[in-house]
């Protein structure tokens, strides 16, 4: 892990086209802005994980699921106002 000490206003670039800057230190709080391009996603690392395991039970469904799919999609269907 690369450590690095930086101050308020002071900034890191990652590649080319990311940019990370200290926007202020308060106590054990740290503000942080990014930018970066639009196809690059940003998460705090605990929203990235709840995706991620979210992710690897989606892909996880048997066959034995499927009846209840067509069922979710089905009432899903039927709530939607016309």
């Amino acid at each position: 892990m690369l450590v690095l000490t930086r101050k308020p206003d002071q900034s890191i670039m990652i590649g080319n086209e990311i940019e990370i800057t200290v926007l202020e230190v308060r106590g054990e709080q740290v503000r942080l802005g990014i930018r970066a391009p639009r196809t690059v996603t940003v998460h705090r690392k605990e929203v990235y994980e709840q995706i991620r395991d979210e992710n690897q039970v989606a892909t996880t469904l048997s066959v034995q699921d499927l009846p209840n799919l067509g069922d979710l999609l089905t009432s899903t269907k039927s709530s939607v106002p016309k």
